[in-house]
């Protein structure tokens, strides 16, 4: 079956069998492998992307279901070679380790960010429960999304008015 989709912007096409899933066509069919997957059982969220701004699991998407929409990668975040609130934030508070959550936990806290912009530690937390990882212990990721959230709030803030 023909499947496409923009990723990051770009319109990726290909033949696939209707079985593949999201993360391998992004992986395979995008040449973007930043996209991982920890578990093939949608428990771990190492393989977060943003469809049409939500975040999905997509080693639980078919390829298939995402034909037509807009997918978002960790390496989309970065844009005219200034990293992401969020990719800088990670770097500065020590949010990884071994980095294989990473790009599956940055991707749950834009979703997270985009939906409540000055989150309380709980609600970070609540909102990347759904993503596991077994080296930081949370905190210093945690601290990153914080730090994230006011570097977004700040940058909003000091943006003109849409009507200017």
């Amino acid at each position: 079956m023909n499947v496409s989709m923009k990723i990051n912007g770009k319109k990726v096409s290909a033949d696939v069998e209707s079985r593949t899933l999201l993360a391998y066509f992004i992986r395979e069919q995008g040449h973007l492998t930043g996209t991982h997957v920890g578990c093939d059982s949608s428990s771990c969220g190492c393989c977060v992307v943003l469809m049409d701004g939500h975040p999905v699991k997509s080693c639980s998407v078919f390829a298939a279901t995402a034909d037509g929409h807009d997918i978002q990668t960790v390496e989309g975040l970065k844009q005219g070679g200034v990293l992401h609130p969020i990719q800088q934030a990670f770097t500065d508070q020590h949010g990884l380790q071994c980095g294989y959550c990473t790009p599956g936990m940055m991707m749950a806290s834009v979703a997270l960010l985009e939906r409540n912009p000055d989150p309380t530690e709980h609600e970070i937390r609540d909102g990347l429960s759904g993503n596991l990882c077994r080296c930081t212990g949370y905190n210093n990721i945690v601290k990153a999304v914080q730090q994230a959230a006011g570097v977004m709030s700040a940058a909003a803030a000091s943006a003109p008015a849409a009507d200017d």
